[in-house]
């Protein structure tokens, strides 16, 4: 490969649920190069986090794959940004030391706080909202509360480490507190609102959140203390200019062309969501969560915390009963795209099986944990292909229940739909049975693949060479997507009718799954 000029280049860097991932892009928004870390995250006393140690050495050994995969080594670049996996808790003290482990976006532990958050301000606060987090802490009398010098996320933090700044995206923040898009900036009157709750504390609220900033500001600038993080190595230079830190949503939603006024966007990996940009303020909803574009406008999501883990590991025991007949050069990859494709090949409401991928707690169903369960009627027809597809269904069928919310009882309009994330990687399968889920046409990138850290890259080029005045819908509308190519389904009506009979035995027999949780509670 020829010497690539990286100052003509942005690295965009995301903490995803299982991989850390990083993209670099030249300045024809073509990805040149990537690397990635796999990591996991653990049950510790009851609380999903990541340590953070792990934190570090897996976006050290993500960078050194990059450098090793680019083939030269990386002095500078034109801007970084970074992003994560939303929401979560992480309270730092006045030396930007964690005061606990990180609470991840899959705890289910703050339901008496995000209720009484959502009665205050009349706005759905979820169990996930770094607000609701703190609150529940402070309900709980938690020490560290008082020593809380600055509250942020997973990505904020990286950004700490990188630039020294406590600011973040707006998309970012509106997993953290309630944001007024007409201001890009947090919500007043909620500010005000919450005040009382912490007036025995010797913080503010606005004082420990972030600052936040709309896609195309600059937030900063690599200090040399944040490249010797990125790069122990030491070849990295400071002063770099970094991107506003984004969540997963905002930056799955750049790399899908999903910003503007009524399109969406589904990201379907460790979690699923989905995210429409809508027009007005709808009501208040349990299941549907108010955020933001990267550029500040209203967006409705619908977050499942369960997707594609319970498929992975039905993937993981098929592998080692492979192993076990003696067959140990089967791909993973290609295992995947067989067992997907076979999906396909089965009955349209799966022929009397059922699945719960509930590995944690799921707000959209009112769980506050999770147990796995797989179901079958006595004279079901219990075959592969059925089998594959009913765990297909079951990663969407969370995800199914909030969009009926959106497009019934609201009356969202949708123009335009698109999916990304590890569920479509096998071509038409997981795009299918979406749209059978929405009853609508989907669309899948070529860049789909790329997804979260792509998305990333694409806010620190719009960051680096956006036009004055040009707006994030069309810097990615006309520069980076005019000539991209994309596939569009729509499913046959027989396998939207097979979704809906499927997903009216999933309601029916939920009791099961949330009497299987309740059981073992008893049991401890």
């Amino acid at each position: 490969m020829d010497k690539i000029e990286l100052s003509n280049c942005v690295l965009g860097m995301e903490l995803g649920s299982t991989r850390i991932k990083a993209v670099l892009v030249d300045s024809s928004h073509t990805p040149v190069a990537s690397g990635s870390c796999e990591w996991e995250n653990q049950l510790v006393d009851g609380v999903w986090t990541y340590s953070m140690e792990a934190v570090e050495r897996g976006v050290q050994a993500c960078f050194a794959d990059l450098v090793k995969n680019l083939g030269q080594p990386i002095v500078s670049l034109g801007a970084i940004g970074v992003s994560g996996m939303m929401h979560g808790y992480l309270p730092l003290d006045r030396s930007g030391a964690p005061l606990t482990a990180f609470r991840t976006w899959r705890n289910t532990m703050t339901a008496p706080a995000a209720a009484e958050l959502t009665e205050r301000f009349g706005f759905n606060i979820p169990q996930r909202w770094s607000i609701a987090h703190l609150y529940q802490a402070m309900r709980n009398g938690e020490a560290h509360v008082a020593d809380i010098d600055y509250l942020t996320t997973l990505a904020g933090y990286i950004h700490f480490r990188l630039s020294g700044e406590r600011v973040a995206g707006v998309g970012e923040a509106s997993g953290m507190f309630p944001i007024d898009s007409a201001a890009n900036d947090y919500d007043a009157a909620m500010l005000q609102a919450f005040a009382p709750l912490a007036a025995d504390y010797p913080w503010t609220l606005r004082d420990i959140l972030p600052r936040v900033l709309p896609a195309g500001e600059t937030a900063g600038t690599l200090t040399a203390a944040g490249a010797a993080f990125l790069d122990p190595a030491g070849k990295l230079r400071p002063g770099i200019p970094l991107a506003p830190c984004e969540g997963d949503a905002g930056t799955g939603m750049a790399a899908t062309n999903s910003v503007r006024l009524y399109t969406g966007t589904v990201s379907a990996g460790t979690s699923d969501f989905a995210m429409v940009v809508v027009d007005r303020p709808l009501g208040v909803h349990r299941e549907i969560d108010m955020v933001t574009t990267p550029a500040g406008r209203s967006v409705a999501m619908v977050h499942c915390n369960n997707c594609t883990s319970d498929i992975n590991a039905w993937v993981n025991l098929f592998l080692e009963f492979a192993s076990c007949m003696g067959f140990e050069a089967i791909d993973r990859g290609a295992l995947y795209t067989r067992l997907f494709q076979a999906a396909l090949e089965g009955e349209k409401d799966c022929g009397g099986l059922l699945s719960y991928n509930y590995l944690s707690g799921e707000g959209v169903t009112d769980l506050d944990a999770g147990r796995p369960l797989f179901l079958r009627q006595p004279d079901a027809r219990f075959t592969l292909p059925n089998f594959m597809r009913c765990h297909l269904l079951s990663a969407l069928a969370t995800l199914k229940i909030g969009m009926d919310i959106l497009t019934g009882t609201e009356k969202v309009r949708i123009d335009r739909l698109y999916g990304h994330g590890g569920f479509f990687k096998t071509p038409g399968v997981g795009q299918r049975l979406l749209s059978a889920a929405v009853n609508a046409p989907v669309t899948v990138m070529e860049t789909a693949g790329e997804g979260g850290p792509f998305g990333m890259a694409l806010l620190a080029a719009y960051m680096l060479w956006r036009e004055d005045g040009e707006t994030l819908e069309d810097y990615l509308e006309h520069k980076v997507f005019a000539s991209a190519r994309q596939e569009t389904l729509c499913a046959a009506p027989e396998d939207v009718e097979g979704f809906a009979a499927f997903l009216r035995d999933y309601q029916s027999a939920l009791p099961v799954e949330k009497l299987s949780t309740e059981l073992y509670r008893r049991a401890l």
